[in-house]
């Protein structure tokens, strides 16, 4: 029974307050694959979070994950790959809801990630270690978001031929000056202070202080007033105490504020892309950048840009709306699942991306992504307001 219950990809605990109001803990447990997400994972994930938000006695969620490497790096692909390739091999591409693996994983994922969004109780995501697609998903919407001196926060959809979905669209829009578009073409991992710089973050605290923030949790008055006040002057008191941790760490992204700007802001993607990967740098986060969107797919390159200006003034549900209509037009089409193959199944890393360059990408093809097969009421995500 007990190794039933650890090999759960998710776990659950309370902790009980001085005061007798408790503290729920969820666990993501797969660190062999980086706590990757699985439809499994998400399914436990939603029910607890519901039962947690409905008792009066639960003051607060923390949201962490097992092991030192990883909070979450990402989607488990594999079930995705191999319901993608049945999905061809039918000859159904033009239908998007043929795939239903497919329509539940990215249903019940966005979900999720939408009620930690709009959560009516304050949550701690302790962000350590690798947070990256579908992990910075489980992030981004937490009220206090916590990144550590081993954080490393990526959108690298575009290795893969996705785009940074999870609510990317909402949060890359939303970052400072033209920071959303490059990371999204660029795929480039960010640490700790460049994600607060970015809005993907609050607080930095050593991960060391972790088992003293969780030790003043238990301490607090909480009564569902000011619980979030509470949170954040322990987060912000731990972030001072462990201030020593992140001293002289390097900050690209806020180093190269002006020079992102500058070269995102040209008119046409064409010219984005052009200034980007003709840049002459020195700098290796930016080669790094410069090289992962040179290889990387031109639809998805595309998508990124077309879904940041379609989406400016959508509501974050419409946001997850349209992700979801587009994420299984990428599931259809050919280039999600030749990333998947290239990254992780055959690891060659020559992908044969169709199409195979930025200018091949018509409008009337891109504008594909976005045909929706749902009337408003009908769409499955058409209850999230």
């Amino acid at each position: 029974m007990m190794a039933e219950v650890t090999m759960a990809p998710a776990l659950f605990e309370e902790l009980t307050a001085e005061n007798g109001k408790r503290i729920g803990v969820a666990t993501l447990n797969v660190e062999k694959t980086l706590n990757a997400i699985s439809l499994e994972m998400v399914d436990l994930l939603d029910q607890q979070l519901r039962a947690w938000a409905a008792d009066p006695q639960l003051a607060m969620v923390v949201l962490q994950a097992a092991g030192e490497k990883a909070f979450c790096a990402g989607g488990d692909l594999q079930g995705l790959y191999r319901t993608m390739l049945d999905q061809h091999a039918a000859g159904k591409q033009e239908d998007i809801r043929s795939n239903t693996y497919a329509c539940d994983f990215f249903e019940r994922e966005y979900r999720l990630d939408y009620l930690i969004h709009t959560y009516s109780k304050p949550i701690l995501a302790w962000g350590h270690g690798i947070v990256m697609g579908g992990g910075i998903g489980l992030m981004a919407g937490a009220s206090h978001r916590v990144v550590t001196e081993k954080s490393r926060l990526a959108m690298p959809e575009i290795t893969i031929g996705l785009y940074p979905d999870v609510g990317g669209t909402w949060f890359l829009n939303r970052m400072p000056g033209q920071v959303g578009l490059f990371l999204a073409l660029s795929g480039a991992s960010i640490g700790a202070a460049d994600a607060i710089f970015a809005r993907l973050a609050d607080y930095q605290v050593s991960h060391a202080q972790k088992q003293a923030v969780l030790a003043a949790l238990l301490s607090q008055p909480w009564d569902g007033g000011q619980d979030d006040v509470l949170l954040s002057r322990i987060l912000l008191d731990a972030q001072d105490q462990g201030a020593a941790a992140f001293a002289g760490a390097p900050a690209p992204l806020q180093q190269h504020f002006a020079l992102i700007n500058q070269l995102c802001s040209a008119p046409t993607l064409a010219e984005v892309v052009e200034n980007i990967v003709t840049l002459a740098a020195d700098d290796q986060w930016l080669q790094r950048g410069i090289a992962t969107l040179a290889a990387g797919s031109p639809a998805s390159a595309w998508l990124s840009h077309a879904l940041q200006k379609r989406a400016r003034h959508m509501s974050l549900a419409e946001i997850f709306r349209l992700e979801y209509v587009v994420s299984l037009h990428c599931a259809a089409r050919t280039d999600f699942a030749e990333g998947i193959r290239a990254l992780i199944i055959d690891k060659d890393r020559q992908p044969k991306w169709q199409p195979a360059t930025l200018a091949a990408v018509t409008n009337d093809w891109g504008n594909g992504f976005f045909s929706d097969p749902w009337s408003g009421k009908n769409h499955p995500l058409a209850d999230l307001i």
